[in-house]
């Protein structure tokens, strides 16, 4: 049998879908119709565009055509006013072309009076006559009539298809026709400017939208802002005259194979068709739907969080109340007792549970009694994510030194309990597997163990001070000399072997062997006692070098190690080295109150990089330390 909440959750769902389902229809007709009317609106505004432009194109290409005849006709004028004061020009091609460029033109002609080019500056043109194409048929009137001065519009000219400019004029004395040629750059400018699919391409601020334009006549393609269709027939993209004369509001079409929304208008001559694919225009209304969605969700949810509200509160709230205090229970709140007392069924339950967890305390107080016979320390704690306290057993707070507050304080916050245990999770003792420092002035240490259980964890911790202890106690006996307090011979050994396994810490490194100078002498004049007092005196300089980069050892007697390592530069090496000179040489020491000596102390070195060769570097360093005390003991005695 369902619950009541769960019969009008249902009931809610179905209504609140039906009714999502009927807007969303209502609102994405709606959107559609929008985009379909913002498509119209921006073709109707581009044609507009394209109209004006045509019309202030053909404008600008009449005048500069104008332009062009007159300056034209004034050059071929010019020229041949020059060609008359200096007749001799007309036999040399470079006086030609020097006139040519003063006069800022591309070709000058000489026609005989047969119509024949004779002279000019393009020898290649020389023989071609009135009658060699139509382009230079033109002038041909001209050998009738010897008043003409003719201008031919920019036409294609006859040897090479190019297109030119050309004027010509009779000379003053009738001799001959001079003709210039000049390119109209400007004008072909001005021309490729009304060309349809240039005017097009400033107009596509979409680069999905096309612009088509159709010759009304003949169907043909004559401008488009996809090239490759220009020529083509309007039946070439899948379009026909029927659709863009039935259709005068736009119309849905597959224009080359991509389903399209085409708006048409006739300008002129031509029809211009704005044609935008489907997945475009319609591209904002999954993104409104989206929202529109996520609107009609918040009302039903709202509608349906009232509604279980009030359920909850005027149905429910027995049930919830005894849930509450059981989740308190499972949550590690053992104190929690629930009392609900409205029904024989319920005060029955209420009872069950506050046994049972009677029951569950019982059982720690248990575990501590057991825990408690051993010969250590041993804790128990426990606490996993849905729990708001820590349950832990008695030797805990002892274990981790923790004051009652403090205990009450992590035992009530897993939280911080879980910062706490992190606290000490980050000071593992080395070369101890599980053991972590506990800090303070007596130096604690305890073991942990966790075991990561479903939704929690259940950890264990012993206190192994003790054992710690005495085990460092036999480590530092057995590895440092009790003289001086520097590494003995094995301490020596086992710190070399650590830096062997991790060859990275070494970089520039330096094996240093030194032996103290007269040591007898001291032992005889002052005795055994002030001889310790010396050595120990240098071994304070050897540990000292290179500070927390070095390994000092008293290798027995009055011989010592210092292995240098960890310098990235071989200079601040070999600087550590010279140190070490200054101050033998420097350094004097008190044996007692009113004795200072000097601490004398021979000692020799060998050079390493990431690789630490121990015996080899070792017998180098030792046979340069001879070496040095020969030196030493030959200049003491000069």
């Amino acid at each position: 049998m369902k619950t009541l909440k769960e019969i009008i959750r249902k009931h809610m769902a179905i209504i609140s879908w039906i009714l999502m389902v009927v807007v969303l229809v209502i609102i994405g007709s709606i959107e559609i119709f929008n985009e379909q009317r913002r498509a119209r609106d921006d073709a109707l505004q581009a044609f507009h565009q394209i109209e004006q432009t045509l019309k202030e194109n053909e404008e600008e290409i009449e005048e500069i055509r104008q332009e062009y005849s007159r300056t034209c006709l004034h050059n071929v004028e010019m020229t041949a006013y020059m060609l008359q004061l200096y007749p001799s020009a007309v036999d040399h091609i470079e006086e030609l072309k020097r006139i040519a460029e003063f006069m800022e033109v591309d070709e000058i002609h000489i026609f005989d009076t047969d119509g024949r080019i004779y002279a000019g500056t393009c020898p290649e043109y020389y023989d071609f006559t009135f009658d060699s194409g139509e382009q230079m048929n033109f002038f041909k009137p001209m050998l009738e009539d010897r008043s003409l001065e003719l201008v031919q519009e920019v036409t294609p000219n006859t040897a090479e298809g190019k297109m030119m400019q050309y004027s010509a004029i009779w000379s003053k004395n009738g001799e001959f026709i001079v003709q210039v040629g000049m390119e109209p750059i400007r004008f072909t400018q001005a021309m490729a400017k009304n060309e349809l699919s240039y005017i097009f391409s400033l107009l596509r601020i979409d680069p999905a939208v096309d612009y088509y334009a159709i010759d009304k006549e003949s169907g043909e393609i004559v401008g488009s802002t996809d090239l490759e269709v220009v020529g083509g027939k309007l039946e070439d993209i899948g379009l026909s005259f029927d659709d863009i004369l039935a259709e005068g509001k736009g119309f849905h079409e597959k224009v080359n194979g991509v389903d399209s929304f085409c708006v048409f208008r006739q300008i002129g001559t031509i029809y211009v068709g704005r044609i935008m694919p489907n997945h475009v225009l319609y591209q904002r209304i999954p993104g409104n739907m989206f929202f529109f969605t996520l609107g009609l969700l918040l009302i039903v949810c709202t509608l349906s969080f009232a509604m279980i509200w009030c359920m909850d509160k005027y149905v429910v709230n027995g049930i919830y109340g005894a849930n509450e205090k059981l989740g308190r229970i499972a949550g590690g709140n053992l104190d929690e007792a629930v009392d609900i007392r409205n029904s024989v069924e319920f005060s029955a339950l209420s009872d069950y549970i506050n046994n049972m967890v009677r029951s569950l305390l019982n059982n720690n107080k248990k575990m501590s009694y057991v825990l408690s016979k051993t010969n250590m320390y041993i804790g128990v704690y426990e606490y996993h994510a849905e729990m708001k306290k820590v349950r832990f057993t008695e030797y805990i707070p002892r274990i981790f030194s923790l004051d009652n507050e403090k205990a009450e304080q992590l035992a009530s916050n897993y939280h911080q309990f879980r910062e706490f245990m992190e606290g000490i999770f980050r000071n593992p003792v080395p070369q101890e597997q599980g053991v972590y420092s506990l800090g303070g002035e007596r130096g604690r240490y305890v073991k942990l163990e966790e075991i990561e259980e479903e939704n929690g964890v259940f950890g264990v911790a012993i206190d192994v001070t003790e054992e710690i202890t005495k085990r460092k106690k036999i480590e530092v006996e057995r590895d440092m000399d009790p003289l001086t307090g520097l590494y003995n011979r094995r301490g020596l050994e086992t710190q070399l072997a650590e830096l062997v396994d991790e060859p990275e810490k070494l970089c520039y490194c330096a094996m240093v062997v030194a032996d103290a100078d007269g040591l007898k002498e001291i032992n005889d004049t002052y005795g055994h006692e002030k001889g310790d007092i010396y050595l120990q005196k240098i071994a304070d300089i050897i540990g000292t070098v290179g500070a927390d980069k070095n390994i000092a050892a008293r290798q027995g007697g009055d011989e010592f190690v210092l292995f240098l390592y960890g310098y990235e530069e071989e200079g601040e090496l070999l600087e550590a080295l010279r140190m070490l000179d200054f101050i033998r040489k420097h350094c004097l020491g008190y044996l007692e109150n009113g004795l200072r000596i000097p601490l004398s102390f021979s000692f020799g070195y060998s050079l390493g990089f990431k690789e630490l060769d121990y015996p080899k570097m070792l017998k180098e360093a030792d046979a340069k330390m001879y070496e040095d005390k020969r030196g030493r003991k030959g200049e003491k005695a000069r």
